[in-house]
């Protein structure tokens, strides 16, 4: 005897789902586990990769599909994959209790990785342990926001660090060479930007060698590209001035 299935339900396993409400209505869309992400991030660009069929659903977990007049309603069109993407690119993605706390803790851990990465005790110029730095963001109650990269977390994290203990961004090294008629005027601009001038050399052009925060980077980039029209350059000589030796706080 076979089985009656009805024609608007399609039964999916193992299954991550994109929630969207428009038009007064839910739609959901069927994806595959970690594919949602990478697809948002550009890492995936097939879109059969992600999607476990290119239908639109009003509730994946019970197969039920949506009919067409609602979506025309919503979307404007009934081109299932058109309407796809857009949920996938707008949409909640729907994730258990215990797949959302596992992605908060790997957040949690690669954030204070990168701010362990960036920072030293401003005293010492030595770097913080991960661990370390994972019980100051404790001390702090700092929660993870899943709509935001690690990296712009990171650096919300050292601002509010900076109130509860010793902590800074890890100087970047530079080489400026600036012709010498526009030495004198570009240095005076400089100033602010620079944190420790290490080496200062004047011959036909003016040869600095010096310290300052990664914040400073860009603008001290366009300003000597700007000022010197091309003739003037900026060299990074290292990333991160911190001390030598394996010792770390």
């Amino acid at each position: 005897m076979s089985i009656f299935t009805p024609t608007n339900q399609i039964r999916l396993t193992n299954v991550a789902v994109v929630r969207m409400k428009k038009g007064g209505k839910r739609f959901e869309i069927a994806c595959y586990k970690n594919k949602v992400v990478s697809w948002r991030s550009g890492a995936e660009k097939d879109l059969d990769e992600v999607l476990q069929t290119h239908s639109v659903f009003v509730n994946v977990s019970k197969g039920q599909v949506a009919k067409k007049d609602d979506l025309c309603k919503a979307f404007g069109t009934d081109d299932q994959t058109e309407i796809c993407k857009q949920i996938l690119a707008k949409g909640e993605l729907q994730v258990s209790d215990k797949e959302r706390q596992s992605q908060l803790e790997t957040m949690f851990r690669d954030i204070a990785t990168i701010v362990a990465e960036k920072c030293v005790n401003p005293e010492t110029k030595r770097p913080y342990t991960v661990s370390l730095i994972e019980r100051a963001m404790k001390d702090i109650h700092y929660s993870v926001k899943t709509n935001k990269s690690t990296k712009q977390q990171a650096l919300e994290v050292i601002k509010q660090l900076k109130e509860t203990m010793e902590i800074q961004r890890a100087h970047m090294r530079l080489r400026l060479r600036m012709p010498g008629k526009d030495a004198k005027r570009l240095k005076e601009k400089l100033k602010p930007l620079l944190q420790v001038v290490e080496s200062e050399d004047f011959d036909e052009e003016l040869e600095m060698v010096c310290l300052v925060d990664p914040g400073c980077f860009r603008e001290m980039d366009e300003l000597i590209r700007c000022e010197t029209k091309g003739r003037g350059c900026l060299e990074v000589l290292c990333l991160k001035d911190v001390e030598e030796g394996d010792e770390k706080f």
